[in-house]
């Protein structure tokens, strides 16, 4: 594919400082200036001000300058201006105004997790208490996964993402959305069809579902107001779930198991309606997940925290 990964994701928020220490109590390595990193991946978020929560940049990684060329050549195409230093490449997303930064990036290469023994019926694979039960250490998660953004023109930003880049489509939500991948995860961005340009949320990976638990439990310890919906498990994508918000509004994931598509696997997406194309199994969403608070505001120019 020559895309093989998301590198950073730049989110502007009003409350720079509030939402710089939230990422730090979700586990996020610090890295100062409002940089964040993860376990595996390097730094992948930037916090920066702007008026209104937004997402800025989104960093995309590909392995040589052939790809780049290529990418270069995709986004001309389609009419969209392109910003090429020689190294890397940078185009404005038409729709919801992010920039996407296409730069050479290494691989991120992971050290296996053990598989987690299970007991079950039939089953004493496991001796002593569970080892997600006895764990102690904060969760740190492993990389950023996914973003999902709203979008007014959902058609152009799919082209923008797949004939300009070269994502791939994974699985569709009916009429309304589009999981596209840049790398072997079920998919790197969902595009959904939204009455106005926003950040839906960022997901970062982390090792099992019991640091899915162990993250939320310990984001919600004082905190009640942060959740936004979880424990679940997504049907497109597989993945295990627990959504917060951050003092801008931006949700987050802690996500675990996601489903793979190697390169050479042949994939025919799927059409997913109604509660399908958002959860298996789980509590269902709340209003606030499906239309943020601040929507309204947003649409209206009324900007302000939430």
């Amino acid at each position: 594919m020559g895309l093989h990964r998301l590198t950073r994701v730049t989110i502007g928020v009003p409350n720079v400082e509030e939402t710089i220490r939230y990422y730090t109590d979700f586990g996020l390595e610090p890295l100062g200036n409002g940089s964040f990193g993860t376990r595996d991946g390097g730094e992948q978020l930037k916090i920066v001000h702007a008026p209104v929560r937004r997402l800025l940049e989104l960093g995309i990684g590909v392995d040589d300058q052939d790809d780049v060329a290529r990418i270069t050549l995709q986004l001309q195409r389609l009419g969209v201006p392109v910003d090429h230093n020689g190294t890397e490449l940078s185009a404005q997303e038409p729709i919801s105004g992010f920039v996407a930064r296409i730069q050479v990036a290494p691989r991120i290469v992971q050290e296996m997790t053990p598989a987690t023994p299970y007991n079950g019926p039939g089953r004493t694979d496991r001796r002593g208490r569970a080892p997600g039960v006895v764990r102690t250490e904060p969760i740190k998660p492993r990389k950023l996964g996914h973003t999902v953004i709203g979008t007014t023109d959902l058609a152009a930003t799919m082209r923008f993402f797949t004939e300009g880049l070269g994502f791939k489509v994974s699985d569709y939500i009916g009429e309304k959305g589009a999981f596209m991948r840049c790398s072997v995860d079920h998919h790197n961005v969902l595009a959904m069809a939204a009455p106005v340009n926003f950040l839906h949320h960022t997901s970062w990976q982390v090792d099992d579902i019991d640091d899915v638990g162990r993250g939320a439990k310990a984001m919600l310890e004082g905190n009640p107001e942060r959740h936004i919906w979880g424990l679940g498990r997504h049907h497109a994508g597989s993945n295990f779930f627990w959504y917060l918000k951050d003092p801008a509004g931006n949700f987050s994931e802690y996500y675990s198991d996601m489903d793979c598509i190697p390169e050479d696997e042949i994939w025919t997406p799927e059409t997913f309606h109604g509660a399908q194309g958002l959860f298996n199994w789980g509590p269902p969403p709340p209003p606030s997940f499906l239309e943020p608070d601040d929507l309204a505001a947003m649409m209206t120019g009324q900007h302000s925290t939430v």
